[in-house]
């Protein structure tokens, strides 16, 4: 099991430190590091900073939104850093939820996400692969451009610049059922925001048909800290906003994923709770069982005895952790070496 970290996206401001930890987990010997996006910071811009400073580690996004950018010129991102940082990239891709999408990006949320998602990726190869002009006439992404209001000059065209590689591993950042399982149909790895190795069966059938090296490469939050309730107050945190206020009430993509999860009535109390205005009561709903299927926390004991169950499944070929503490770093990469 290889062994990422993540940086996620910018609060206020840029994370402390972040190409110091970026050149520390390459030094113990992690695999990728990897940065999001959601309505502040962008994740280029900050990739290609640590690609400037490091020489060895993968480089990706998990994730950068779809609906921020047309399909070609993710492209263009990422067969730029991909030539600067000499073939490092791996391209994490998602399309958030209608809040974000219309809220923030002004688009409007795809009537079909499955075949947003599938044109999108289309595009993306045809661009890495440099075969030909792109063209597609699809329902949402057209090459060249047919539309009412558009002026009919448009022309096929195809990328000036060389990508370095063709085939830039792709992932997609998915959690509903159908979504999972087109993903490993036209992607070369996943990024699911949750995975439990005690109930892998969640995502069992949208895994099926997943084709031989396909990566799964799920975020775990792991925090070192021997009072356990204080390990998990943060990862409770972010599952009450997440569960609770990343959405609607009626379209909640986490709080279905939640639910899925066995936990129905925690993530119905959660949102209840939040849309009330109670959010510290929120938080504290979020059920601690639920929280150690997903995460790693505790002393250091206790995270390499669960740290087992995660290097046994053999669903995770990656592990993308969330953690700025060196500590907790040193001594995941010695659970990796072991």
């Amino acid at each position: 099991m290889r062994l990422g970290l993540t940086f996620g996206y910018w609060g206020r401001g840029p994370s402390a430190g972040f190409v110091e930890t970026a050149q520390e987990a390459e030094r113990l010997g992690f695999d990728s590091v990897w940065t999001a996006e959601s309505w502040g910071s962008d994740a280029f811009t900050p990739l290609t900073w640590i690609a400037a400073n490091t020489s060895r580690i993968s480089l990706g996004t998990a994730v950068t939104q779809m609906t921020a950018r047309t399909p070609t010129a993710t492209a263009m991102h990422a067969l730029t850093l991909d030539h600067l940082s000499g073939g490092r990239v791996m391209l994490g891709l998602g399309l958030s939820g209608p809040q974000v999408v219309e809220g923030w990006y002004g688009r409007p949320f795809p009537k079909s996400p499955l075949t947003f998602t599938r044109e999108y990726v289309d595009v993306i190869r045809q661009v890495l692969r440099r075969e030909g002009p792109v063209a597609l006439e699809g329902r949402y992404a057209q090459h060249p451009y047919r539309g009412e209001d558009g002026t009919g000059l448009g022309k096929p065209l195809k990328p000036i610049t060389h990508p370095l590689r063709a085939d830039i591993p792709l992932f997609l950042g998915a959690e509903g059922p159908k979504n999972v399982h087109l993903t490993t149909q036209i992607a070369d790895g996943w990024l699911p925001l949750h995975w439990s190795p005690y109930n892998p069966s969640v995502y069992g059938e949208s895994l099926r048909d997943k084709p031989e090296g396909f990566r799964i490469a799920p975020m775990v939050q792991v925090v070192l800290e021997d009072d356990l309730e204080k390990a998990m107050f943060p990862i409770k945190a972010a599952m009450g906003f997440y569960v609770g206020g990343m959405g609607a009430k009626s379209k909640n993509f986490h709080a279905d994923l939640m639910r899925r999860f066995g936990y129905s009535d925690a993530a119905d109390r959660i949102q209840d709770l939040f849309f009330e205005g109670r959010r510290e009561e929120a938080i504290a709903a979020v059920p601690s069982e639920f929280v150690d299927e997903i995460a790693l926390v505790g002393s250091a004991d206790r995270i390499r005895d669960r740290y087992a169950a995660w290097r046994d499944d053999k669903h995770v070929t990656d592990m993308i952790v969330t953690t700025k503490d060196p500590t907790a770093l040193k001594l995941l990469a010695d659970l990796a070496n072991a």
